[in-house]
């Protein structure tokens, strides 16, 4: 099968506007449709935040661990007047704009600063933690939510996550990018405004290592693909299956750890989004959209969750990473969350409350039920 032109090169003809923050961070904005004049300066004089992130190996777990004692200090749940995500040209924020579509930018207070110097090697045991930690904000309406981003957003944010997998991935030093969004303050959210992160990490992460390390097991046994031979047994079975298209199919893991779990995969084999046609990309974020809307209608509120992109590192395991992206909520039931207590804290063995056959049958069902109701609205209009 001839696969379209990969999203690298057709999600968009404009490049980001590029400028710097007051303290030297870069600030890109990525337009929904031509590149708008950008006149507003940063005019805050920040310093920068005094700290430097440190990376200890963990002997007895084989991973690394960050160090980064000086994001105590960073912005916590500030009213909506004081949200350093939304557009102002004439109070304190971190887009110094009457308006945006889609912004990234560098992170005031990194978990991983030093991307633009090379790591020191001080041994095993402790190394200065180099790499670069951005945000990308979906929208400057300040109540918007993901699932509810038109087609022609979601092309603009995956045109940024194109963008940013690419560059951040072609440092030297970087060895994995991961994307993802946090929602809600049962997770731990500081900043509520639409908003997720990009993490380039000077390291590989245990979970990821370990996540194409089987892949690759499995294919030096004869078996293939790991991901593809897992979404064709979850379609065959249809138990499990939230929702899925030509391109892509959502589905609750057969052994998910979570209450509320969705992998939503690419039928094709691809390792990246840099490796994706455009229209690709457009759906999976749709995708995303309404496996996270349907989330919200069983529960009827704004859900707590975490979706993350699952990608191909940038040096190991590329012929044998298929990337997906991971949604999962601590929600298990009205009014009560899922805590990693003893069990999975302590030996790191979930234990989950909700069957995965039923939870993909209440996102199914949720999900149809608001494909449905935007249908009468569309036949009503």
């Amino acid at each position: 099968m001839t696969r379209p032109e990969p999203a690298g090169g057709t999600l968009g003809a404009a490049p980001p506007t590029r400028t710097r923050l007051s303290d030297g961070r870069e600030l890109l904005y990525f337009d929904d449709h031509r590149p708008k004049q950008r006149n507003a300066v940063d005019t805050r004089g920040l310093k920068t935040v005094e700290g430097e992130s440190e990376l200890r190996f963990n002997e007895l777990l084989d991973e690394w661990v960050v160090i980064a004692s000086h994001r105590q200090e960073r912005t916590h749940l500030p009213s909506v007047a004081d949200c350093p995500l939304c557009p102002s040209v004439s109070t304190a924020t971190e887009v110094p704009s009457d308006d945006y579509d889609v912004v990234v930018f560098e992170n005031r207070f990194s978990s991983l600063p030093g991307a633009t110097r090379q790591m020191r090697d001080e041994g095993r045991g402790t190394r200065v933690a180099g790499g670069r930690c951005e945000v990308i904000c979906f929208s400057s309406d300040h109540d918007a939510t993901f699932s509810a981003l038109s087609r022609e957003r979601l092309r603009t944010i995956g045109r940024a996550l194109v963008d940013r997998t690419r560059e951040l991935g072609a440092m030297p030093y970087v060895e994995y990018v991961l994307c993802f969004e946090n929602r809600g303050e049962d997770i731990g959210v500081t900043l509520t405004h639409p908003h997720g992160q990009i993490y380039a990490y000077p390291y590989l992460p245990a979970k990821i290592e370990k996540t194409f390390a089987t892949a690759a097991k499995y294919r030096r046994d004869g078996g293939g693909c790991l991901v593809c031979h897992l979404n064709q047994r979850e379609i065959e079975l249809e138990q499990r299956v939230v929702t899925r298209s030509d391109s892509f199919v959502a589905y609750v893991p057969f052994a998910a750890r979570w209450p509320f779990e969705v992998r939503i995969c690419p039928l094709t084999h691809v390792p990246d989004l840099v490796a994706m046609a455009t229209e690709e990309v457009v759906e999976l974020l749709e995708m995303q959209g309404r496996v996270l809307g349907a989330l919200d209608s069983v529960f009827g509120d704004e859900v707590p969750y975490v979706a993350g992109l699952i990608q191909a590192p940038v040096r190991q395991f590329r012929d044998v990473a298929h990337m997906y992206v991971e949604v999962f909520s601590p929600r298990r039931a009205e009014g009560k969350l899922k805590h990693l207590a003893g069990s999975e804290s302590a030996a790191g063995a979930f234990i989950n409350d909700v069957a995965p056959e039923k939870a993909a049958v209440i996102l199914a069902q949720a999900l149809t039920s608001d494909s449905d109701s935007r249908e009468r609205e569309v036949e009503d209009g």
